[in-house]
């Protein structure tokens, strides 16, 4: 019978205590013939489903009273929701959006083993692979599985509907199966394929887009650039290497004329490492294959080291403390919550104290009540869970911005569950534990202290507990503050720097131009020239022209420039950003010219080679001296600066941006470095720009009918773009800042409430001894303004160690900027000054008589 007498402890506790001998005589007379194993497997099958059955009954039963309960008291209920809600979906949105960037594995097999390979720079930068050192360290070292490379590339898709551009992929052929994922449809191209045919594996959107999703797609002819392709795979959606928009990948096959020059870098290099091998030990070989070419090519390769870096770390310092800052401030939200949820529980238990040591004095058992406000304090913990994870299911889509394009992910972040279990189980268990504690302490209390202390029950401990929670509520709001003040403020900044240029009225588009077709200079200018003179005619039009790249998106394009002959350091003062430019590309991006002139269409290989400089330029080689006149060699040309215009941000708003040299794009030789070519289409026009976008498709299709237009946009856009994952995170966090402020307001607001009707009696009596009203709001609001003074004092602190830690965002801001630490500071005061009022002004009006009677 022990065995029984054990299984009856499933029972609830006090229905166990009142019927278990009954119980147990009963089973015993009717078992008293079985045997040992009968008798277990009896035991089990009369208590085990009774058990679930009382324990069910007692749950509908505490679940209506719950109901009944928090009803009555909706302001309660309505705000413990809403902190839960916040809570759990402020971190489940936040740390998921962290997980899918910087933890989560990427889409690939075994993807921690798959590492990017870069050349270390001598002043401490890093740069793309050459062939010829891309194939060196391919072959030297033994660190790794395989060893495969790439490079960015476009083509135009013709001959199937509207001629459509393509960014594609240059790979080697062991280079996807080396990633590990394979085709949809089809198969990756082999290297004997590669070097004999022109295969092309297509994205899963241009599968869509462009064939309808037909499965026959395989073995199809398509023209990239004017060149047969034999479509041989499909890719799936969920494919995005090496980063996302990638929409074809073509066969990138190096033959010995490409090992020629060390010094050109153009290759992305990519490997996986072999298993048991680590990181670490992948950098040190790869770092001393890197000397032993040092030495073995002094010239080409000084100062080149190598640099392994695993794939999934590929994020910039900016977008990584982007997300980073985001979390931290979920975090601080996750504690707010977490405190106010424990204040308001706290303060609910004070006022059921009666209600408590009444159902304890009528019989109620300890464990009865700690089963009912377990059960209120689940309900509250559910329902706002629930709504928490559908506020986090809206927002995280609106993180999209602050997901870096660098890594081969969606750009969509999902759900994280497991970060939604962490952080519903940090808001439950405060629920849980602070709205048992209650019953606990009635417990503790014999009834008739219990029923005697009525409404000062729970003072000194409960009093000092929420005094804590009220300053770490205070501390995370000036925390939030802070950071979010900073932000803003780098934000203000960014908005209010000069790019260079006037984006207003600015139409962008691509016609990248294919080769071969269009490798001879002659065949270029023709296209040039008929677009922009039939551009410059459409109605409203008032100047257009075509540049290599657009401000703020301009990639690569670094050179070095030799001056009078001077050798150029190693420390890369001599490095510019080289741009191609037709005539009144200065005039239509709004680029004041400050001497000289501007390129012009006599520029061309028959006359002699100009360039154009910028402010910075002159200003770094040229001190006190005047610029135009002198001679330059860069491009392999020896070069007059015929003109000095402004400054432009080419590389973002964030950027201090290096000198800038502009050449004519007709001075260049046929077949010469096609990767400078002008792509990029500006047109200014009075108003309206997007109406140009048609006419000027027409105009591209009548010169050249295979000839794609695209990423049509306008200039405004792109710097409207420049801001956007800043605006975003700075809308998230002044939301969370805000929010912080509200729990920080209703949690000092319910402190002080709590205080005044405690003190009531007191208060009372000081009123009939004749204290004015002036001294009872004093003494009200002193209580407030001393936990505020503590938090923000606290907080302030903390908030200068955060800060320090967001160097990577803090833009031209200071992190012990003052006017944003006194505003969060005084801002904050202000809130909780606001929330001591109410209580203070009650705590004034209080009726003597009538608080003396409620004692």
């Amino acid at each position: 019978m022990r065995f029984y007498r054990l299984l009856l402890r499933l029972y609830p506790s006090s229905f166990s205590v009142e019927y278990e001998d009954e119980l147990a005589a009963v089973f015993a007379e009717r078992t008293k013939n079985m045997s040992r194993w009968w008798f277990a497997f009896a035991a089990l099958a009369d208590v085990v489903p009774n058990a679930i059955a009382a324990h069910w009954e007692l749950l509908v039963q505490d679940l209506r009273y719950a109901a009944r309960s928090l009803s009555r008291a909706r302001g309660f209920t309505a705000t413990a929701i809403i902190v839960v809600a916040l809570g759990v979906g402020a971190n489940t949105a936040a740390f998921s959006l962290a997980d899918f960037v910087l933890v989560r594995p990427l889409p690939f097999k075994e993807s921690d083993r798959i590492v990017k390979i870069w050349t270390s720079t001598p002043d401490g930068g890093r740069n793309q692979l050459s062939p010829a050192n891309f194939r060196d360290f391919a072959v030297q070292s033994r660190s790794f599985e395989d060893f495969g490379a790439f490079t960015n590339t476009a083509a135009n898709l013709v001959g199937m509907g509207e001629p459509r551009r393509l960014v594609t992929i240059r790979a080697t052929p062991n280079l996807l199966p080396l990633i590990g994922v394979p085709a949809l449809l089809g198969r990756h191209f082999t290297e004997r394929e590669a070097t004999t045919g022109n295969p092309v594996l297509i994205s899963y959107a241009v599968w869509q887009s462009q064939f309808g999703g037909d499965a026959n797609v395989i073995g199809r002819n398509v023209r990239l650039d004017g060149v047969p392709h034999v479509i041989i795979g499909v890719m799936p959606a969920s494919f995005h290497f090496p980063y996302r928009g990638i929409e074809a990948w073509t066969p990138l096959i190096l033959r010995e004329d490409d090992m020629q020059d060390r010094t050109d870098t153009y290759l992305d290099g990519v490997a996986r490492l072999r298993d048991g091998v680590s990181l670490e030990q992948a950098s040190e070989e790869m770092s001393v294959i890197a000397a032993r070419l040092e030495k073995q090519f002094p010239d080409e390769n000084k100062g080149i080291g190598a640099i392994v870096q695993r794939m999934r770390d590929e994020v910039s310092e900016r977008s990584r403390m982007l997300v980073l800052a985001l979390c931290g401030a979920a975090l601080c939200i996750l504690l707010l919550s977490c405190a106010n949820l424990a204040s308001l529980f706290l303060a609910r238990g004070t006022h059921r104290a009666r209600e408590l040591a009444v159902r304890s004095a009528l019989g109620a058992g300890r464990d009865r009540l700690v089963r009912q406000l377990i059960t209120e304090s689940f309900a509250i913990t559910i329902i706002g869970g629930i709504v928490g994870v559908l506020v986090a299911m809206a927002t995280v889509p609106l993180l999209a911005r602050l997901v870096p394009g660098s890594l081969p992910i969606a750009q969509i972040p999902t759900v994280d569950l497991r970060v939604l279990a962490v952080a519903a189980a940090f808001v439950l268990i405060t629920g849980l534990a602070f709205g048992v504690l209650p019953a606990i302490r009635a417990g503790r209390a014999t009834d008739l202290q219990a029923l005697h202390a009525g409404a000062r029950n729970g003072g000194g401990r409960t009093q000092r507990l929420r005094s804590v929670l009220v300053v770490i509520e205070i501390v995370a709001s000036v925390v939030l503050l802070v950071g979010s003040g900073l932000l803003i403020r780098v934000a203000w900044k960014l908005q209010n720097i000069d790019p260079g240029f006037r984006a207003e009225n600015v139409l962008t588009m691509r016609t990248a131009l294919p080769l071969p077709k269009y490798e001879k200079v002659a065949t270029r200018h023709q296209f040039y020239a008929g677009v922009l003179e039939q551009v410059r005619a459409l109605p409203g039009v008032s100047s257009a022209a075509y540049v290599t790249g657009l401000p703020l998106q301009m990639r690569g394009g670094i050179w070095t420039v030799s001056i009078d002959g001077v050798e150029p350091p190693p420390d890369g003062s001599h490095n510019v950003g080289l741009r191609y430019v037709t005539p009144q590309f200065f005039s239509t991006l709004g680029i004041p010219l400050r001497r000289g002139r501007d390129v012009s269409e006599v520029d061309t290989q028959d006359h002699p080679y100009v360039a154009v400089v910028s402010e910075s330029f002159a200003r770094r080689h040229f001190p006190s001296q005047d610029p135009i006149g002198k001679r330059i060699k860069v491009v392999f040309f020896d070069r007059t600066i015929v003109g000095v215009v402004g400054d432009v941000h080419v590389r973002g708003l964030e950027r201090t941006s290096e000198p800038q040299l502009y050449l004519p794009y007709q001075q260049v030789p046929d077949g010469d470095i096609i990767g400078y070519l002008p792509k990029a289409l500006v047109v200014r026009r009075n108003a309206n720009p997007e109406a140009l976008i048609q006419p000027i498709r027409r105009i591209v299709q009548s010169i050249d009918p295979e000839q794609p237009v695209s990423d049509i946009n306008t200039l405004s856009a792109i710097v409207t773009d420049e801001t956007a994952s800043r605006v975003t995170q700075l809308r998230l966090l002044g939301a969370m800042a805000l929010i912080a402020l509200l729990i920080a307001a209703i949690g000092i607001h319910g402190l002080l409430t709590y205080t005044v009707s405690r003190r009531l009696p007191e208060l009372g009596v000081r009123v009939a001894l004749g204290a004015q009203v002036k001294t009872i709001v004093g003494l009200v609001m002193r209580e407030g303004l001393v936990l505020a003074s503590i938090g923000i004092t606290i907080g302030a602190i903390v908030s200068y160690v955060a800060a320090r830690g967001m160097g990577a965002l803090l833009v031209g801001i200071s992190a012990e900027d003052p006017i944003t630490f006194l505003a969060a500071c005084a801002l904050c005061f202000v809130t909780v000054l606001v929330g001591c009022l109410r209580p203070a002004l009650r705590a004034a009006n209080v009726d003597p008589m009538t608080a003396l009677r409620a004692e």
